[in-house]
């Protein structure tokens, strides 16, 4: 977001992997206004096992489905790790305060409905979401693309955007998007 558009305000970043953790404190070390915090976001303040993918950026709270792995066989599960999950609106308050104009985005491998589950007080105060959301099963329990798209509208957002995503490279199949929701 800083090269790429130019953004300079804060930024807070969740990642509950330890190895991918540390790759994203390595980052953000000379960037006064970027903060991480290694836990996830969810629905309920627990201690949990999160599975660890091969190719990382697939790992998931969420078991792997079929369709997934075939299309991306370097994302099979190769171990699990105990990780902290707690809720947005637990720390809201005080990492946002009374900020205006908050872009929140949302990349949890099929948990995203729990994370939006844990900010139903935050949620208002909160304009712009971005999220992934699958076509096509991929993890065990998410909630689909016309599922999200139904639960995001009941809260108030409107789909402002869809980016392409993960795409099967056998068929060319579309399986993930990200999707951008405005409050207006």
């Amino acid at each position: 977001m800083r090269s790429d558009i130019g953004f300079t305000n804060r930024i807070l970043s969740f990642e509950p992997l330890s190895s991918a953790y540390k790759l994203l404190k390595s980052n953000a070390k000379n960037d006064p206004a970027w903060e991480v915090f290694n836990f996830a976001i969810g629905e309920t303040e627990e201690e949990r096992e999160i599975n660890i993918a091969e190719n990382s950026e697939s790992s998931s709270l969420l078991s792997m489905l079929p369709a997934h792995l075939k299309s991306a066989p370097d994302s099979n599960y190769i171990g699990k790790e105990t990780i902290k999950i707690k809720t947005l609106d637990s720390l809201f308050s005080d990492l946002c305060g009374t900020a205006q104009n908050i872009y929140m985005k949302i990349d949890t491998q099929g948990f995203e409905s729990q994370v939006l589950k844990g900010a139903e007080k935050s949620l208002p105060k909160i304009n712009t979401v971005q999220m992934e959301m699958s076509l096509v099963p991929l993890y065990e329990g998410e909630l689909l693309f016309n599922e999200m798209l139904m639960l995001m509208g009941n809260k108030g957002y409107t789909l402002i955007a869809i980016e392409n995503g993960f795409s099967d490279p056998a068929s060319g199949q579309l399986l993930q998007v990200d999707g951008i929701f405005h409050r207006f």
